[in-house]
């Protein structure tokens, strides 16, 4: 099984989800590391 950027986003999307439920202050962390690894897995640096 190959796991593309298609599989990858929800599932970082679901973990994230329920971090910031235990954790509402680590929000902030978790944006900025899914939106950098969003945008990079997006410009094919990262495969």
């Amino acid at each position: 099984m190959v796991l593309g950027i298609a599989h990858i986003q929800p599932i970082v999307a679901i973990i994230a989800g329920v971090l910031i439920l235990v954790w509402p202050r680590l929000l902030n962390y978790v944006v900025a590391i899914y939106l950098i690894l969003t945008g990079v897995l997006g410009l094919g640096i990262l495969r």
